[in-house]
C-alpha cells in the first residue's frame, strides 16, 4: 500500500505540471517524425559549376548525362577556373567540371580526351558519392564511345578520362569533417541550456525575484547573466580548438579572430534562444526538455551529421532558419579551406538577421516576465 501510495503521488504530480507531461510525452514523437522523413545518407542532386571551355556537341552531351544521373545539378555556369573555386570554397557549389578547349579534337583522335572534376570533399558522404558518380558515368560515356566508333571504319577505341580531384579532405577523413561541427553544436548546447537552466532555478530558488527589487537596472541583471555564460562559451571554443588540431590534426587554415568575430554573432542567436526559453519554462526539467527540442533538430538538420543535399526539399527550408547551419558552413570554411569574410559573407548575414531579432524578441519577453 505505501508504494501504492508513492505511485499515485508522482502520478498527482505529472498532473499538476501537465507541460511537462506534454512535453515528454509529444516531443519525442514529434523529432521521429521530422528525422525519419529528413534524413538520408543517399547524396544526389549535388550543386555543380560548370567550365565549359569547349563549348562542343560532345561536351554537351557529356554534361547532359552528368545532368540525367540525378547525382549532379548543373547550376552554375563560370568563365574562368577562378570563378570555380571561389564557388566551391563558399560552399555554393560541392562539385566543379572543368572541360578543356581541347576536348572534342581529342576525342576524334587517337590519344582520348580528359576532364577534371573538382569535389569538394570537406564532406567525405558528398564527396564520396561525387565521386563515384563521375567515375562510373566516364566509363558509361567510354563504353558509349567504343560502341560508336567500332560501329565506324575505325577500330582503335577513344578513352574518355574522367580526373576527380578531392579538394580540402583528400583523404576523406571523417574526424575533419565532424569535429568542426562539433565545435558549433557545443556552442549551441552551453549557451542555450545552461542560460535557460541558470535564469529557471534562480526563479526556483526566488533570487530571481530578489534580484528584480534590489537597486539593480533591468539591463544589468541580463548582461551580469549573458557575459558569463559568453565567457565560458569562448573558453570551451577555446580547448575544443586546441583538441581537435592536435588531438584529431584538423587543420586550421583560416583567421581565428574571425572566427571568434564571427562567432559571436551566432551567440547572440544561441543566447537569444536560451533567453526565451528560460521564459516559457517553469521549472529546470522544463528548460532542459524545451532546450532539448531547440537542440536535437538542429544537430541533425543542419549539415553536422548528415548532408543537406539528401534531404528533402521541406527538410532543407527548414535547414535554412537554423542559425547553426550558416555557422557550421562558416566554421568548416574557415578551418578547413581558409576562406575570408568576402566568401563567407553568404552565411554571416543571416547569422546577424537572426541575432537581432531573435535576441530582441527574447529580451523583451524576459523584461516582461520580470515585471
Amino acid at each position: 500500500m505505501r508504494l501504492v501510495g508513492i505511485m499515485w503521488k508522482e502520478f498527482l504530480q505529472l498532473r499538476r505540471d501537465p507541460m511537462a507531461l506534454t512535453l515528454t510525452l509529444f516531443i519525442p514523437v514529434a523529432l521521429l517524425f521530422i528525422f525519419g522523413y529528413a534524413i538520408n545518407t543517399d547524396v544526389k542532386h549535388l550543386p555543380t559549376v560548370v567550365f565549359d571551355q569547349s563549348r562542343d556537341v560532345e561536351a554537351q552531351r557529356l554534361l547532359e548525362a552528368f545532368a540525367n544521373s540525378q547525382y549532379f545539378d548543373l547550376r552554375y555556369v563560370a568563365r574562368s577556373q577562378a570563378e570555380v573555386t571561389r564557388l566551391i570554397d563558399t560552399g555554393r557549389a560541392k562539385v566543379g567540371i572543368v572541360i578543356p578547349p581541347d576536348f572534342a579534337e581529342r576525342l576524334r583522335g587517337r590519344g582520348g580526351a580528359a576532364i577534371q572534376v573538382i569535389v569538394d570533399a570537406s564532406d567525405p558522404q558528398v564527396a564520396g558519392s561525387a565521386m563515384n558518380a563521375a567515375t562510373a558515368l566516364g566509363l558509361s560515356r567510354s563504353l558509349e564511345l567504343a560502341r560508336r566508333q567500332n560501329g565506324a571504319t575505325r577500330t582503335e577505341p577513344v578513352g574518355l578520362d574522367v580526373r576527380v580531384r578531392a579538394w580540402y579532405n583528400p583523404d576523406q577523413e571523417s574526424a575533419l569533417f565532424i569535429v568542426p561541427g562539433l565545435i558549433g553544436a557545443l556552442l549551441m548546447q552551453t549557451t542555450i541550456t545552461i542560460m535557460a537552466v541558470a535564469v529557471v532555478r534562480e526563479r526556483e530558488r526566488g533570487t530571481l525575484e530578489a534580484l528584480v527589487v534590489s537597486p539593480l537596472r533591468r539591463w544589468e541583471i541580463m548582461l551580469g547573466k549573458i557575459v558569463p555564460n559568453l565567457l565560458v562559451a569562448y573558453g570551451q571554443m577555446t580547448l575544443a580548438l586546441v583538441v581537435a588540431h592536435y588531438v584529431f590534426q584538423v587543420p586550421i587554415r583560416g583567421s581565428i579572430v574571425l572566427l571568434y568575430a564571427i562567432s559571436a554573432l551566432f551567440m547572440m542567436g544561441t543566447l537569444g534562444i536560451g533567453i526565451y526559453v528560460s521564459t516559457l519554462a517553469r521549472t529546470v526539467p522544463q528548460a532542459m526538455q524545451l532546450g532539448f527540442l531547440a537542440i536535437l533538430p538542429s544537430i541533425y538538420l543542419s549539415g553536422l551529421l548528415f548532408p543537406l543535399e539528401g534531404m528533402p526539399e521541406p527538410a532543407q527550408y527548414l535547414a535554412r532558419v537554423l542559425p547553426i547551419t550558416y555557422f557550421l558552413r562558416i566554421i568548416r570554411g574557415i578551418v578547413l579551406k581558409g576562406i575570408g569574410l568576402d566568401q563567407l559573407w553568404p552565411d554571416v548575414w543571416p547569422l546577424v538577421v537572426f541575432g537581432v531579432v531573435i535576441f530582441t524578441l527574447s529580451v523583451l519577453r524576459f523584461r516582461k516576465s520580470l515585471d
